[in-house]
């Protein structure tokens, strides 16, 4: 069965933009303010004593400082963020991932916790089995710990919620769309957890129990068939939230996995055009009903 509809038929997603959105969007060369005064951040120039920006994005400004946030950009880590990366590199005594930033991440030996949260010094038997601990791609939670001066990130996994991921699905957002919050991790009421990364990588699996979570353990149980369409049909409300540029964060992705069950879409239908806006909608008008 093909679906097929005429392009004037097809909808478009920024009539479903999030209204919470900020509305100070530049793009190049846009001039920002003709005040004196400010300083000069990120994204922006000047010229002829007038600030211009030089990205397209969001203004914002923290006291005196006005810089621009690219809409659409590699991540920039902060320290403290939860991100999530994969293991593209064993080398000495640290291993690299791609997090989605513009340099690999750096995750240290000493920085890991080792099998059983053993707290010891790292010996040469260690680092002889680092491989065993983690490999070339493999799937990790963190948390960024430093940022070396060429912008690379250094990360750390000390805490037992941090480690090794196992089964569940990866779904690679843009970084602006993932809503900073206290913690990043739930554990949904729709039988799945979620883990949040900063860097744009959300990882949907199985729930997550603290006696599992974290560390070198991997799950490889069979998953069961409830949990798997509940984990599909979170994956597909991600993507949709991303495609229509609503923030993403436990609230709206729960939002729209109830609309999705409220409107009797199934898993696959949450992949069409027109089904994506509906759900979108229905999102937004939850969140409007809400604020009243």
């Amino acid at each position: 069965m093909v679906d097929i509809r005429l392009a004037s038929e097809v909808p478009l997603f920024d009539i479903v933009a999030d209204s919470t959105e900020p509305k100070h969007l530049v793009t190049p060369g846009s001039l920002i303010t003709k005040e004196t005064g400010f300083m000069r951040g990120h994204g922006t120039y000047m010229q002829d004593d007038c600030l211009y920006a030089s990205v397209a994005g969001v203004v914002e400004r923290v006291n005196q400082l006005i810089s621009v946030r690219p809409l659409k950009s590699r991540y920039h880590g902060e320290i403290g963020d939860v991100v999530i990366g994969r293991i593209t590199e064993v080398s000495q005594k640290r291993w690299k991932l791609d997090t989605n930033a513009r340099l690999d991440s750096v995750l240290l030996l000493q920085s890991v916790n080792l099998p059983g949260g053993e707290l010891r010094r790292r010996s040469a038997e260690d680092e002889l089995s680092m491989r065993q601990y983690l490999k070339e791609g493999d799937l990790v939670s963190a948390e960024v710990q430093n940022i070396f001066n060429d912008g690379a990130l250094s990360l750390h996994t000390r805490s037992m919620k941090y480690g090794k991921l196992s089964q569940g699905c990866l779904v690679k957002v843009s970084p602006s769309l993932i809503r900073r919050q206290k913690t990043h991790f739930h554990n949904l009421p729709c039988g799945a957890s979620i883990i949040m990364g900063n860097n744009g990588f959300v990882w949907i699996c199985p729930t997550l129990h603290e006696d599992v979570a974290g560390g070198f353990v991997q799950n490889l149980e069979t998953v069961p068939h409830a949990d798997r369409q509940a984990i599909s049909r979170l994956r597909n409300c991600v993507t949709a939230l991303a495609q229509c540029k609503m923030m993403i964060y436990d609230t709206s992705i729960m939002h729209a996995y109830d609309a999705s069950i409220n409107a009797g879409f199934e898993i696959k239908d949450l992949l069409l055009p027109d089904k994506i806006t509906e759900i979108a909608l229905m999102v937004r008008k939850q969140f409007e009903m809400e604020k009243e």
